[in-house]
């Protein structure tokens, strides 16, 4: 090989590992749901790349209770610092996605484990940390009861943020589902569903997004057959505290995948579980299958508990004019604890260390260790982008 035509050689290479780390993106957009998507989408600019970020659970315990009402003077519940060091890469996301382990139960009064209830504060510092989709199907959603269970959802209404897994009603569920957003140009359908609500049965109407093949199946056809162009399932299921998916979990991935699913996001264990790459030879596409990403925050004090993981996915429309998953990659990051002069927690990226208070370093390395065993020896294809 001549030297110029070596030069251009890695020159390309170059810009290849570039475009694959950077994940570009284009403007957001998008409307509720695929009823109302028409219009917005005739207006949308058209683009080949939309890039998703996703977290875990986004949990309120009493000790964060009692951190925020003291951060906000005893008559607030002050969120402001959980999430500034993480809404950058949150922000830049076309579309971030947060699973919400917590009733707006209206108060007075608030409570953490095991009957959730958090202040509306919560989730309005989660939407300006740039989430954009809440999801509410988890075991946890009832805690408070049905009229907490609703609250919820006007809660969230009221500031904007999307969110699906739990419906006011039948009515409502079939109104909402399918939920289309159009995000540069490009029908993601999104769905919701948990393995259940801690024996807490919904009653006068209310629904919940329960895992149930048949439905998932039906609903999965009805948002392509609604015009979605790719599809993502995120599930809560898994065993609590097991950083291993099991067998339960690989076979309701590979129904899903057999189904057209092209990315499964999965929370509940607490713990990050593996992120793999499986191929859909009947549908010639590769697909994201991410079992658990653990905390988002949280109270709980076991070391693989404190912290959870990110992942960002970028889709691409190719030359057939499809939309497909085509790249991701995942970063860890740690809930700091308060401590000193520090009143509240703080969600902090694992790039970042020196953000960790110094009583919570060696906590924080073991959890590292530990996160770090499970990604590099059982993820397939997603690799870690700050080493």
């Amino acid at each position: 090989m001549s030297r110029f035509n070596l030069i251009i050689t890695r020159a390309l290479t170059v810009l290849t590992l570039m475009s694959a780390t950077v994940l570009p993106s284009c403007a957001n957009g998008g409307s509720r749901n695929a009823g109302s998507d028409s219009a917005a989408a005739a207006r949308e600019v058209r683009c080949d790349t939309v890039n998703l970020l996703f977290v875990g659970d986004a949990m309120q315990h009493g000790p964060q209770l009692n951190h925020a009402l003291r951060a906000g003077g005893g008559k607030r519940y002050d969120y402001s610092s959980y999430f500034t060091l993480i809404a950058p890469d949150v922000k830049a996301a076309d579309y971030a996605v947060v699973n919400l382990e917590v009733p707006l139960g209206g108060g007075p009064k608030y409570h953490g484990y095991p009957n959730f209830s958090s202040p509306d504060s919560y989730a309005a510092a989660l939407r300006d940390a740039g989430f954009d989709l809440v999801l509410t199907a988890n075991n946890h959603c009832l805690d408070s009861g049905m009229k907490a269970a609703r609250r919820t959802l006007t809660a969230l209404d009221s500031l904007g943020l999307d969110h699906i897994g739990t419906y006011r009603d039948a009515a409502q569920r079939d109104t909402l589902v399918p939920f289309i957003k159009v995000i540069n140009g490009c029908k993601i359908g999104f769905l919701n569903y948990t393995y259940g609500t801690n024996g807490i049965p919904a009653r006068d109407g209310m629904e919940v997004s329960l895992i149930d093949r048949d439905k998932i199946a039906a609903e999965m056809k009805a948002t392509r057959d609604a015009g979605a162009e790719a599809v993502v399932i995120t599930i809560h299921w898994g065993l609590e505290y097991v950083q291993l998916e099991n067998e339960n979990q690989r076979q309701l991935a590979d129904f899903m995948i057999n189904n057209g699913a092209d990315l499964i996001i999965g929370s509940h264990p607490h713990v990050v579980q593996p992120m793999k790459v499986v191929r859909n030879e009947a549908e010639g596409k590769n697909v994201l299958v991410v079992y658990s990403l653990g905390n988002f925050i949280s109270n709980q004090n076991d070391t693989d508990s404190r912290g959870g993981a990110l992942v960002r996915v970028r889709m691409v429309r190719g030359r057939d004019g499809k939309v497909r998953f085509d790249a991701a990659d995942y970063d860890t990051f740690f809930t700091a604890k308060p401590e000193g002069k520090t009143v509240n927690y703080q969600v902090v990226p694992s790039w970042m260390p020196d953000k960790i208070p110094a009583g919570q370093q060696s906590t924080f390395r073991l959890f590292e260790r530990g996160a770090a065993k499970i990604f590099d020896n059982h993820n397939v294809n997603v690799p870690r982008r700050h080493r």
